[in-house]
């Protein structure tokens, strides 16, 4: 499993617009894409415009193939109805899950094919 995380600086009362429109423009997308596992948001209680998106890929290699115009695309999309100034990426970066918890383990072998 790999992990994409992307931190944002999010202007406090747009927050909640952030999660309800990442959820309907990227989470929709992302969930037709090979590979996609899920993703979380992360609230930073002690720094209110930090947000942090944690999406799960069963391997680099799917996250990767999704093509740069899609991508592209669905950041317009999401710009335009977020409005660009109310939100920057500030950090990408990128784990490997080595060691998982039980049941996230029992979750990723059930969609191994055969």
């Amino acid at each position: 499993m790999v992990i994409e995380w992307l931190e944002f600086q999010v202007k406090p009362e747009a927050r909640e617009k952030f999660i309800q429109k990442d959820q309907e423009i990227w989470t929709k997308f992302l969930a037709k894409q090979a590979g996609f596992l899920g993703k979380e948001i992360w609230i930073n209680p002690a720094i209110e415009e930090q947000l942090i998106i944690v999406v799960h890929w069963q391997t680099e290699e799917q996250w990767k193939a999704i093509s740069k115009n899609l991508l592209d695309d669905t950041e317009a999309k999401f710009s335009l109805a977020m409005g660009k100034d109310n939100y920057q990426l500030t950090k990408v970066k990128e784990f490997q899950v080595r060691k998982f918890r039980e049941n996230c383990q029992n979750h990723l072998e059930s969609m191994q094919p055969g």
